[in-house]
């Protein structure tokens, strides 16, 4: 069952009349507050020009700044569409290790006019911490996020 209440929150803090950033910068503690076991939560931006996902707000260690399309999970989410859960990203050779800590990850895109503009990457220091519910819950919040693209 996807997670209402987190749902319902991230609805309520946007707000069109402040920069983009300062929203993603708000919706990023609700991320690693609302689901659980999180190390690391945040947004990757497209830079179509050049190819890559660069480093957007984020709550959690520090994290890498650029990923090119054709890397990691945030690439391949960008590449697929869909939300990509991975159970153990030591087992994932497409991983890219910014952090030690974690274990899984969940990503989905945003989608605006068929195009990724972004990507939601939340991370775990648990191995197989997220489910289709969890993947429920973040395919609603990309799609309220939509309209801050």
């Amino acid at each position: 069952m996807k997670n209402e209440l987190l749902i319902e929150q991230v609805k309520s803090i946007i707000d069109e009349s402040v920069p983009q950033i300062a929203n993603l910068s708000n919706v990023t503690v609700l991320l690693k507050e609302g689901f659980k076991n999180i190390n690391w939560a945040g947004f990757y931006l497209v830079d179509e020009a050049n190819q890559r996902l660069y480093l957007g707000p984020f709550q959690g260690p520090l994290a890498c700044t650029s990923i090119p399309f054709a890397k990691g999970i945030c690439g391949r989410c960008y590449r697929l569409k869909e939300v990509v859960i991975v159970n153990d990203v030591n087992a994932d050779k497409e991983h890219i290790a910014c952090s030690a800590f974690t274990k899984s990850e969940m990503v989905a895109p945003i989608i605006v006019n068929d195009k990724v503009v972004a990507v939601i990457d939340i991370d775990s220091d648990v191995l197989n911490n997220f489910n289709e519910d969890d993947a429920d819950t973040i395919k609603a919040i990309s799609r309220i996020l939509e309209e801050l693209f």
